[in-house]
């Protein structure tokens, strides 16, 4: 919300402080102050011109030489580039040596042989906004009104000498969207009672609205207040100087006299209005109503839009003229060839407005007044003030009576609250003599009986409903810097880390360690994704009330924001990607219990792993690399049982290329390659990914390291080569080595795999290297031949190995 300085002014003394002074009050008193800029600031010698003449330049087909009267003893020879400009003009003029927009210099020059004293300014080089600019402007110069002072600064004639204070608005403080919100808010913190002018609407002409229209709301649910005036025989033009430079220093630009007076209401009661030409509206009668199957709109930016019932519509009675509380209709816009305007002033419902708002992404002024919720109180106020302007400035006639399709009084509010509450809830020892005043301050309608409050809410401010929204007025007005600070008080304690937290530290030390990157990723995704990786399938938690679909459902696997992370560093040619994250997970296992948080851990790598360089040749990324990353951190977490065991339980995953992780026969996770159709969703390439629960982790006993003294005794190592079915694992075979290796069987290292015809289809070759050792004397052959033995033994008879 952009507040004029001059504009409040208007309804309040502020002669006694300065826009920065005031900026730095309501920021202290809760509506925060985004910044505070004065248009002028920045320029210098720019003045009232009078164009004596204006004739074209013998040496160019669009520059103008005008002689100009800047007040001074000799007119000024400029050479204009216009297309507008033209003899008799009241123009802004920038003397040589002026600074404009941007610190451009203005100098003495020549164009085309003719000399330039200075330039005539176009309002964008005034520093106004392109967007701001009325359209008849926005190709030339700006045009003054003849009543402005040749000679004199032209800073106060545009409102450039106005600070133009910008609000940061929170939804819960919409009464702030408008001129007389912001008058009420600045009066309490300065203690006045702001005055605004009561115009009271004269109906001139001999109409009755009843004969020229009729006003019907389908579902009042949609459109609870809805009410219309009629102002005819208007002439539509140029809105006077005072009302386009309030709606341009507001961010708003003006149109005519009609549409600017709608937006100077929306600014000052923070009521939305809407003008249709009544003769264009193509019946006698308006309709609220939703919007039809394959029903469309031409919207005022000349968009047809496809509508349907999830839209509020106003028509005709048959065809849809205006997108209610968002934009109104092309074929029904106020243009010079207006006669009689029908005007709207109404509350919709602010869930559908923000919806619609959302769909045809038409962020508008109104929309947003509507989202955020209207005064209902001045319903009816904001609208007679429009008609009557419009017929002032358009020379028009209000038409009699008013129709009011649907009406929705203000909810009566009263809070009750005693001062001990107050003071408690503060820290403070307020009197009920000070704590009346901030209330006279607010304009609230309170009773006081020894010491409790009855305060009736005023409509303006429907964001107060609970005691506690009082106490926060209270502080708010009485001073955030003048609350009493104390110290907490209570015993200090040390401060540590559980063991889960330490183990999650470990994780991060560890893998940053192996060359991972830690990333962090929403916990909502879409239903499709919350579905896909999961370890413990449950129900999906659903949000209420999403802000997109794409966020709609809470996580059951991190694996999906790894993967939307790695595609959008691929689509940025950052191909080798190795990424972990740690977070929570949700699952919904009865649907009437609070979902459960899991604690999870993934990693997904992908592109090389080591780039060639003068000492090593590429390595891509591959399931091994990944399962060896794994492997490490379970041993350095002190997980030295985790078994892995091919799956093909997760459609997601390559089938042939994904195994289970195994710990004391409860399964903690899985690794494995993507499956290539996933992959090609998400576009990228080979990718490996991991997910381990923790919780189930942590939940194991996790050995600690036991530091030892290196052994005096030597080593023994024996390899064994075993030809056995290729459905046989790695893990099975190094299951039974372990088991009957004996207790000097410290490692078993498979060191070669071989497949070929000659060993037959169906077959396989694995060899292993096993280390013994006896920490307490040197071991002799026949021990370690009697353990191979049985090792040998129990492999020919589990899986008919055959020891090569």
């Amino acid at each position: 919300m952009l507040v004029s300085y001059k504009w409040l002014q208007d309804f309040l003394d502020l002669s006694q402080t300065t826009a920065i002074e005031l900026a730095d009050k309501m920021s202290r008193t809760g509506i925060e102050v985004e910044e505070v800029n004065t248009l002028q600031d920045g320029l210098k010698k720019i003045v009232v011109g009078y164009v004596k003449e204006a004739k074209a330049h013998e040496n160019s087909d669009h520059l103008s030489v005008c002689q100009v009267d800047v007040g001074e003893e000799e007119d000024y020879q400029i050479v204009c580039g216009a297309p507008n400009v033209a003899t008799g003009q009241k123009v802004v003029v920038a003397l040589p040596g002026a600074r404009i927009t941007g610190n451009i210099k203005i100098k003495k020059n020549k164009m085309r042989g003719e000399v330039s004293m200075g330039m005539i300014c176009s309002l964008e080089e005034m520093g106004f906004p392109e967007n701001v600019i009325p359209k008849a402007y926005a190709d030339g110069i700006y045009v003054l009104p003849s009543d402005a002072n040749v000679g004199e600064e032209a800073y106060a004639y545009l409102g450039m000498d106005d600070p133009i204070i910008e609000l940061s608005v929170t939804p819960n403080r919409a009464d702030a969207l408008s001129m007389m919100g912001v008058a009420h808010e600045v009066g309490a913190i300065y203690r006045q009672q702001p005055k605004f002018d009561k115009k009271i609407l004269k109906e001139t002409s001999s109409m009755s609205i009843q004969d020229l229209l009729t006003v019907r709301v389908e579902d009042e649910k949609d459109a609870p207040n809805y009410r219309m005036r009629v102002v005819e025989n208007l002439t539509i033009k140029e809105s006077p100087l005072w009302l386009q430079t309030r709606l341009m220093n507001a961010g708003i630009r003006p149109h005519n006299n009609v549409v600017d007076v709608t937006n100077y209401v929306l600014l000052l009661f923070g009521q939305p209005l809407h003008a249709f030409d009544y003769d264009k509206i193509g019946s006698k009668e308006i309709l609220v109503r939703r919007g039809l199957p394959e029903e469309t709109l031409m919207t005022l930016d000349g968009v047809e839009r496809k509508v349907g019932p999830e839209n509020i519509m106003i028509t005709n009675g048959q065809a849809p003229i205006a997108l209610a509380g968002v934009m109104g209709g092309f074929d029904s816009e106020v243009t010079e060839e207006t006669t009689s305007v029908a005007i709207e002033a109404a509350s919709f419902d602010p869930a559908l407005t923000r919806k619609t708002s959302a769909q045809f992404n038409l962020r508008s002024e109104s929309s947003a007044r509507f989202e955020k919720g209207i005064n209902l109180a001045t319903v009816q106020e904001a609208l007679d003030y429009a008609a009557m302007l419009m017929a002032e400035l358009g020379d028009g006639e209000v038409v009699a009576g008013e129709i009011v399709a649907s009406e929705t009084l203000p909810e009566q509010i009263i809070v009750d609250i005693s001062l001990e509450k107050i003071n408690r809830l503060l820290g403070t020892d307020l009197l009920t003599s000070e704590v009346n005043e901030i209330f006279d301050a607010l304009g609230f309608a309170y009773s006081e009986n020894d010491e409790y409050y009855a305060i009736e809410i005023p409509p303006r401010r429907w964001d107060i409903k609970i005691p506690e929204d009082i106490v926060e007025e209270v502080a708010r007005i009485y001073g955030y810097d003048d609350l009493p600070s104390t110290l907490p008080k209570g015993e200090a304690l040390p401060g540590g880390l559980t063991v889960n937290q330490q183990l999650i530290r470990e994780i991060r030390d560890i893998l940053e360690g192996s060359g991972l990157s830690e990333a962090i990723s929403y916990a909502l995704t879409t239903e499709e994704k919350a579905g896909q990786f999961v370890i413990q399938h449950g129900e999906n938690v659903k949000l209420a009330s999403p802000m997109s679909e794409d966020h709609s459902v809470m996580r059951q696997s991190l694996i999906s924001g790894l993967l939307t992370d790695m595609s959008y560093n691929v689509a940025r040619k950052n191909l080798n990607v190795a990424l972990y994250e740690i977070g929570n997970i949700f699952i919904q296992k009865e649907k009437k219990e609070i979902p459960e948080q899991r604690k999870h851990l993934a990693l997904a790598i992908t592109g090389l792993w080591h780039e060639k360089a003068w000492s090593e040749t590429n390595q891509s990324v591959d399931f091994y690399l990944l399962k060896g990353i794994v492997e490490n951190l379970m041993t350095m977490l002190g997980a030295e049982n985790v078994r892995y065991e091919a799956t093909v339980e997760y459609s997601e995953l390559h089938p042939g290329r994904t195994a289970k992780m195994i710990l004391n026969e409860e399964v903690i996770g899985f690794v494995g390659q993507l499956h290539p159709s996933m992959a090609k969703a998400y576009d990228i390439h080979d990718t490996f990914v991991c997910e381990i629960d923790l919780d189930i982790l942590f939940a194991q006993e996790l050995k600690n390291f036991d530091f030892k003294e290196v052994s005096k005794y030597p080593s023994v190592s024996r390899d064994i080569a075993l030809l056995v079915d290729k459905n046989i694992t790695n893990q099975q075979l190094i299951d039974v080595i372990r088991a009957k290796g004996g207790a000097y069987l410290k490692d078993v290292h498979l060191f070669d795999v071989f497949e070929g015809e000659k060993l037959g289809k169906a077959k396989k070759s694995l060899a292993y290297s096993l280390t013994f050792q006896n920490p307490a004397s040197t071991l002799v052959d026949e021990e370690v031949t009697q353990a191979m033995e049985k090792i040998s033994s129990a492999l020919e008879n589990n899986f008919s190995a055959e020891i090569r």
